[in-house]
């Protein structure tokens, strides 16, 4: 070891410690490697560290830093984990100072005492030129670290510097190349004094802009050798990097323009490798001599540029130095030509109004905010945003963090961009430069996933896909509104936001392409960065821009079910559920039950801006439904493959669903008790309300992602990954039954619990061959079967973990059970016993039963695979539309004991008993057959244990019915119930719009004919005569007469006194091909009476007295029935109204059978009837008259006076 030869005395023993460790640090990390070790350099290296330390002015007596030490490369990078800083010129209230500028938003860099002394270069390696591209590194014998500077002079490069006060940042998450950097906050002190260039001994002879761009022009006509061009610096582009070649264009302006000078500019293209260090040295504003340029055309362009040599230099312009070229020749003229132009920019033609242009300006602010790192969007100064993406901006990204002070060159400023974002925002093209003016003294924030990955993907959404501004902005919202819903819960930030290729697809693209496509801009060509830089007018994809209107969001799922339970309960209004005048003559209960249950359905418009659904499709083992599942929740849907085609493929479970086309139900289940419908407006009636939220959508609307195994986290859904080993078996489904909760029994003395009911379905069907072992290219053939065992029905059960198969499985298909694990003889052959009697069995016509187990799966097969079981596929199929879809079957089977039905249906109505004595589902149905012009009705209930009813049996909604359980009323009218054999399906939605038909026009002859009629229609016919009138008030409770509005129960009171009014009106009715006993109700009986609102109400007062009048007419007269005496003037005035002409009149008359029809009781046979036609009687069979319900009465064209008979008008 060399001693070292000290000027002065050393003091302490720290200091000769710390001078001997200084020795051997600079003797192994900053001496040359091929020289001896040499006492003047170590001596000079530690003079210019105690210069810098003695500085300060407060070095507490000690002339060195004994508490800093040297740092190499190699232990930065491999030792410092964290961020730091390390100021040797300042004290600790500078460093105190300068850290609360960090606060309170941030965290300041923890200092470190630490000396770095390494060789400022552009070269990354020992290598040869070519491996320059504008970086800059600090170098030692240990290794290089690139590094950033705040103003580079060029005589720097390639000496040895003691850097003052800088900070090192360990690589970022998403930095691949796992290399932290160094920002250097001042200027480097140099080791050794720098060699000052001597200037030019003559003037150096330089073209000025306006005369070197009138050469370009005229280059044709003289031959263009190298010149030096001087001038301001008015323009710095980027530094563009592509595949083959890095470049920079700048632009010299006039030193001092004149008027006609002021828009002359000169460009310069600068690619040599050695030159773009030069892009960091440039400032705007000052004055440069760039020397040896020489002309040179630009492949694919009409137009030559002035270009760096290899020889070139760049300096900064002295007057003194330079000495004006004199040319001479005709091009000196001046001409208004100018250059270059665009070609393209003006042939396309925006729409007026729409298009907007951007401004070009320059600004300088700072960083307060990162929005994306990623995406390169960031807040500047609180109040702009300031967007990245259009540049290269690598090198700046790892700098950019709260607190960096940038200088931004040509910089488009965009205002009122629309979707989503509402501050205005500045965006650099090629065009643009982005100086760095400051560092930031804040510690770089924690990133999340979330901000370390997509940058590739954002890239490709600009190079590649060509997106404006306002709409990437969008597309980059919505991108990481979607990693927030879906990772890293369900999948990984990583594969989500990955570039997009032709093999690897990018989930997160794909999620955003249909409306990307929608909204892109046609033909919009691939930018070109010369063009972009140099032609004039000015064209990038940022000049122009139009505000978007939020094309559509995506919500997660359970704000989107919150928003559709907030819509429901915010437009439930029981007086326009229950309208006035219907409501007014509702008892309580009546009323209360046809609030009971109401539903809502909410399509993307609905919402603004529109919604989209995005969710990972699972199974529920607890609900036995499909669900749409994010991580904020997971949503319920019905899903249909497309019309009358149900989900049938368990392969989808897994897949990554996406769609625009969508219904969003919600169900309103209401416990209430109101009094009567005076209070229908006071919520405190409300006792109990519910919400049951689903989606349902097509197959076919939706986009079906599949997302590969590495793509799911850990907790996805286990039923998605695929096995290796395993054993299957085919089986053909014939009868799926209702998923409900059974009793199953358990093995004696297994527990002593009582089993409780279990969510469980059943399917039978038969074995479609033997059993198959799972081999390298598949399934292997099965195993042979005896005579018995072929054709074996079997039931399957499905319970726990199973029941999320019960959506895919339908009657008809194909499917392959699938058991993974090693193969187990004869597993899908034990009979189960256990978990059922025989007698089910039997019923079944199956010989055995067989439990699903949890860890086995599914697989749909496809029928035109399996030759030999093509024809009972199809034979099957057969059998069941003749048995399911004949004519008449919901009328009387073949037998009473063949009770059960099939039949597809659309749901009218439905209609809700909740109360805590009786839980009930009424839907009345509409049944389509083949061969009936009008549909006939039906009503079919359901029970516990089959509620909550299936999703989708909404009014509208088309379902197929299978194996109901018919029965026939005492009134002998025909419903059905569901049953634990009943499957149902639903084979079409509610339609969006709905509009009401009118009513079939028909004559009553067409009821009475053999084939059905419509249920409901519409008949112009004239009122022959009254047969009975009611006029009642009654206990809104219990529907008791209430005389004088008191109730007359007898025994325990009633809560209320409440007293509603009701009427009836019985009428006989003919339209000359038959006769009608039509009922009208309530508000319609004013209508039959011919009665206005005023005549009505004032008539119901003078009922209110006596509480009740019945008439009778059954001849000349009228039999009075009442509670009370009623004085002769009501009664005269009654039966005076009821035989008038303004009652006995024409009218058209809506109706409806009062008795569903059937054929449980055959219709009765006309009756022969006397009539007398003079002095001749005349004898004929009369039909009978038919039963009919009022829906409408409105008056006939040729009768409009609706007036009474005794008063004037209302």
């Amino acid at each position: 070891m060399v001693a070292l030869s000290m000027k002065t005395v050393l003091k302490v023993p720290e200091e000769q410690a710390w001078l001997e460790a200084a020795q051997t640090f600079i003797q192994e990390s900053l001496c040359p490697t091929d020289k001896e070790p040499n006492v003047q350099f170590t001596q000079s290296v530690i003079d210019c560290v105690k210069t810098v330390w003695l500085s300060q002015g407060k070095y507490q007596g000690f002339t060195l830093p004994l508490s800093y030490s040297f740092v190499s490369v190699q232990n930065l990078r491999t030792h410092q984990r964290l961020p730091c800083c390390s100021h040797l010129s300042w004290s600790s209230s500078a460093y105190q100072t300068w850290a609360q500028k960090a606060r309170p938003n941030g965290v300041p860099l923890p200092r470190e005492r630490l000396l770095l002394v390494g060789t400022l270069t552009d070269l990354s390696g020992d290598l040869e030129q070519g491996s320059r591209n504008g970086s800059l590194y600090v170098k030692d014998n240990t290794g290089m670290l690139s590094c950033e500077l705040i103003d580079l002079d060029l005589s720097w490069l390639g000496h040895l510097f003691l850097f003052p006060s800088w900070s090192y940042l360990p690589p970022a998450r998403w930095n691949s190349s796992g290399e932290g950097h160094l920002e250097l906050w001042e200027a480097p002190v140099p080791v050794f004094p720098l060699t000052v260039s001597p200037g030019p001994l003559t003037p150096l002879p330089v073209l000025y802009p306006e005369i070197a761009s009138r050469l370009l022009r005229h280059r044709s006509k003289f031959r263009v050798e190298q010149h030096n061009l001087a001038g301001k610096l008015i323009q710095l582009s980027a530094l563009v990097k592509s595949k083959k070649k890095a470049y920079f264009i700048l632009s010299l302006g006039e030193l001092s323009p004149t008027v006609s000078q002021a828009i002359s500019h000169v460009s310069i293209i600068v690619q040599i490798p050695a030159q773009l260090v030069w892009h960091r040295a440039l400032c705007p504003g000052k004055a440069y001599v760039l020397t040896q340029l020489r002309v040179s055309r630009i492949r694919g362009h009409h137009y030559c540029v002035w270009m760096t040599s290899p020889f070139s230099h760049l300096m900064l312009l002295e007057p003194e130095c330079v000495q004006e070229l004199e040319l001479e020749g005709p091009f000196l003229e001046t001409d208004s030509k100018s250059l270059p132009t665009s070609s393209n920019f003006q042939d396309k033609k925006e729409p007026k109004g729409l298009m907007r242009d951007s401004r070009l300006l320059h600004y300088t602010g700072i960083v307060t905010g990162v929005l994306n790192e990623p995406a390169g969007l960031y807040e500047l100064d609180g109040q702009l945003g300031l967007c990245l993406a259009y540049q290269q901006f690598h090198d700046l990204r790892r700098v950019m963090r709260p607190g960096v002070c940038l200088e931004l060159q040509d910089v488009h400023l965009l205002q009122s961009v629309g979707g989503g974002t509402t501050r205005p925002v500045l965006a650099s093209c090629l065009r643009g430069a982005i100086l760095l003016r400051g560092f930031s003294c804040q510690k770089p924030g924690t990133q999340s996933s979330l901000q370390t990955h997509g940058a590739s993907l954002y890239e490709q959404l600009v190079w590649e896909r060509q997106l404006g501004l306002p709409l990437y902005l969008w597309a980059v919202k919505v991108l990481e509104e979607l990693a927030c819903k879906l990772c890293p819960h369900l999948l990984r930030h990583q594969q989500f936001l990955q570039h997009s290729s032709p093999g690897n697809p990018s989930l997160g693209l794909q999620l955003l392409a249909p409306t990307l496509d929608a909204l892109a801009l046609p033909s919009r060509s691939i930018r070109n960065a010369h063009k972009e830089i140099l032609e004039e007018p000015h064209h990038c994809p940022l000049q122009k821009y139009a505000q978007l209107q939020t094309p559509c969001s995506f919500p997660t799922l359970a704000t989107l079910a919150e928003e559709g339970r907030h819509r429901a309960w915010a437009s439930f209004d029981p007086k326009e559920l229950l309208p006035l005048p219907e409501a007014a003559h509702l008892p309580c209960c009546q009323l209360n039950h046809r609030l009971a249950w109401s539903w809502i359905c909410l399509p993307p418009a609905a919402f603004h801006p529109p919604q989209a659904l995005v969710g990972v499709l699972v199974a529920s083992s607890h609900k036995g439904c499909l669900q749409l599942r994010d991580r904020s929740g997971s949503l319920s849907c019905l899903l249909l493959a497309k019309h009358s085609q149900p989900l049938t493929d368990p392969q989808l479970i897994g897949c990554l669903v996406r769609t625009e086309k969508f219904q969003l139900v919600v169900e309103r289940d209401v416990r209430s008790n109101f009094p009567s419908w005076k209070e229908l407006g006071m919520t405190g009636f409300i006792q109990k309300q519910q919400a049951r939220v689903y989606a349902q959508f097509f197959l076919a609307d939706a986009l079906i992602l599949p997302v590969p195994r590495s793509f799911h986290h850990s907790s996805a859904p286990p039923q998605t990954e695929p096995t290796c080993l395993g054993q299957s078996r085919l089986f053909l489904l014939s009868h799926k039954e209702a998923l409900m909760k059974r009793n199953f029994c358990t093995s004696l003395g297994t527990t002593s619990e009582v089993p409780k009911p279990t969510l469980s379905f059943h399917v039978s069907g038969c074995w479609l061959g033997g059993t198959q072992k799972k081999e390298r290219i598949g399934w292997g053939p099965p195993e042979p079967l005896t005579v018995e065992n072929k054709d074996q029905k079997v039931l399957l059960i499905f319970l726990g973990s199973s029941v999320r198969w019960f959506e895919f499985l339908h009657p008809g298909q194909v499917y392959r059970l699938v058991a993974p694990g090693p193969a187990t003889p004869k597993l899908f052959e034990v009979e189960g016993s256990s978990c059922t009697s025989q007698r089910p069995l039997e019923l079944a016509g199956c010989v055995s039963c067989l439990t699903v187990q949890d860890e086995w799966t599914l697989e749909l097969e496809s029928a035109q695979d399996l030759p030999d079981m093509l024809g009972i596929h199809k034979a099957l199929s057969g059998s069941l539309l003749t048995d399911l879809l004949g004519a008449n079957v919901f009328l009387l089977p073949s037998s009473v004991t063949d009770s059960l039905v099939s039949f597809s249906a659309e749901i009218l109505s439905r209609t809700v008993w909740n109360t805590e004595v009786r839980r009930c589902v009424k839907l009345t149905v509409a049944i389509g057959t083949a061969d009936s012009e009008f549909l006939p009705r039906l009503d079919i209930y359901i029970e516990d244990p089959h509620l909550p009813p299936p999703l989708g049996l909404l009014p509208g909604a088309r379902v197929h019915f299978n194996q109901l359980e018919k029965r026939i009323s005492r009134s002998h009218n025909v419903y059905c119930c569901f049953r634990s054999s009943t499957y149902v399906q639903v084979l079409s939605f509610p339609p969006e719009t709905t509009v009401s038909a009118p009513l079939p026009h028909i004559y009553l002859a067409e009821l009475q004919q053999g084939n059905w009629g419509p249920f409901q229609a519409t008949a112009s016919c004239h009122v022959i005569s009254v047969v009975s009138l009611q006029l009642l008030w009654v206990c809104a409770h219990c529907t008791s007469v209430c005389p004088q509005g008191r109730c007359i129960r007898q025994g325990p009171a009633c809560s209320t006194q409440t007293s509603i009014s009701q009427a009836s009106i019985r009428l006989l009715v003919e339209d000359g091909t038959a006769e009608a006993m039509v009922t009208c109700r309530n508000y319609h009986v004013a209508a039959a009476l011919g009665l206005c609102p005023n005549e009505w109400t004032s008539l119901l007062e003078f009922i209110r007295k006596p509480g009740r009048v019945v008439l009778k007419f059954t001849g000349p007269g009228a039999q009075l029935e009442s509670s009370a005496k009623i004085e002769e003037p009501l009664i005269l005035y009654l039966h005076t109204l009821c035989t008038s002409p303004s009652v006995l009149r024409p009218v058209v008359l809506s109706f409806e059978l009062e008795r569903k029809p059937s054929n449980i009781t055959p219709l009765e046979p006309p009756r022969l009837q006397r009539f007398q036609c003079g002095e001749f009687p005349l004898l004929t069979r009369v039909n009978p008259r038919l039963q009919l319900a009022c829906l409408c009465i409105q008056e006939s064209s040729e009768h409009p006076n609706s007036q009474g008979a005794f008063t004037s008008s209302c």
